[in-house]
């Protein structure tokens, strides 16, 4: 299928992110309340799409983010620099030593384990990119002069702030007035669109949001949620994913936006924290993709699992064009992810072409 893609090297960005990157804070095998020494890295919904895409991938990637001018975020830049995402668009503002003016993300996550889910616990109010302007970034020189292929971004970062929904929208205008791909994950989160007007806000945004969006990604609540769409036959007693009412959904969004070129989801059957069923769906130009089944998929840290699926699944446009090569690097690169602790990915591209392929998980010397 043809995105519109601009062509690879004549921008200085393959793919930027757009969004907050937080420091988190890990406590490993057992529980944040009990933890102490935590490990730190550092993740965000939106971050960890564009740093799969170069980690993973090989992309030319950058991060469109703002941090406290303090020790943290000097940490949060260094943590990035070390993914290879190039940090020169972070805005730096000023603070006091308290953190009154701004702040820096914090994120306690433990991961879970068999009957115990995972829980986070973030620490995030009042942050450095939650109050940046447009003006901060100079989104002009960002899409018009340096040049983006594509732009991610999400609800996650739309959900931070009355100022944030704002900053989001003009970034989006200015992507797409420059020609840049944009790809959305809605990430609907009630906890965070609760302090600036709730679901309704949420639907007031989004719906701004969603015509400029050529590839939009999210799960059935995210859709019924943030655009107001309707899904038929999810079986809710039994909390099983119904592809047929997914199939629907995607229907009723392309439809409504006919202006997505893609959509994407997973697909996940939780049946404890560390044993989940994995898979996805894509839609492009009419035709319904589903990616292969892992079932039974044995989970180190299913945090970022979603992210990473969105970051193969962007490679596998760009590289390829191919919305069901896209959807099964996606799939792929997502199971990857939840093998290996953080946020962010440790596989490699080999790893994920080899799970395509079928490769199982026999020792390899």
């Amino acid at each position: 299928m043809d995105l519109g893609l601009k062509k690879e090297g004549s921008c200085r960005y393959d793919a930027v992110s757009l969004g907050e990157v937080m420091l988190r804070l890990d406590p490993g095998e057992g529980r944040i309340r009990t933890a102490r020494s935590f490990t730190a890295w550092e993740g965000g919904g939106e971050y960890n799409v564009i740093r799969g895409l170069h980690k993973c991938f090989g992309m030319n990637t950058g991060v469109i983010t703002a941090f406290a001018d303090n020790e943290v975020g000097k940490l949060m830049k260094d943590l990035i620099e070390q993914g290879g995402v190039d940090t020169s668009l972070i805005y730096w503002k000023k603070t006091d030593g308290i953190g009154r003016i701004c702040r820096n993300g914090l994120n306690f996550t433990e991961r879970g384990f068999g009957i115990r889910g995972a829980k986070g616990c973030s620490d995030r109010a009042n942050t450095a990119i939650s109050q940046a302007t447009p003006e901060d970034f100079d989104f002009e020189h960002i899409f018009g002069e340096l040049g983006v292929r594509w732009l991610h971004t999400g609800g996650i970062y739309a959900a931070l702030s009355e100022q944030s929904c704002s900053t989001v929208i003009e970034a989006i205008k200015t992507a797409k007035k420059y020609g840049t791909i944009v790809s959305y994950d809605l990430n609907y989160r009630p906890s965070m669109w609760s302090a600036i007007g709730g679901i309704e806000k949420a639907r007031e945004v989004n719906k701004e949001i969603a015509p400029y969006i050529d590839v939009m990604i999210g799960n059935e609540e995210d859709f019924t949620a943030c655009l107001g769409l309707e899904i038929e036959g999810q079986d809710k007693n039994l909390k099983k994913l119904n592809v047929d009412g997914y199939k629907a959904m995607m229907k009723q969004a392309a439809a409504a936006y006919p202006n997505f070129k893609v959509i994407a989801t997973t697909l996940r059957t939780v049946h404890t924290a560390t044993v989940n069923d994995w898979s996805a769906l894509c839609y492009a130009d009419g035709e319904i993709y589903k990616a292969a089944q892992y079932d039974g998929l044995e989970i180190m840290d299913r945090v970022g699992g979603g992210d990473s699926f969105a970051s193969g699944l962007v490679y596998g446009l760009m590289a390829t064009g191919d919305p069901e090569k896209a959807v099964n690097y996606g799939a792929a690169h997502g199971a990857l992810a939840m093998t290996t602790p953080g946020d962010t990915t440790m596989a490699d591209k080999s790893e994920v072409e080899a799970l395509m392929s079928g490769a199982g998980a026999r020792v390899q010397r």
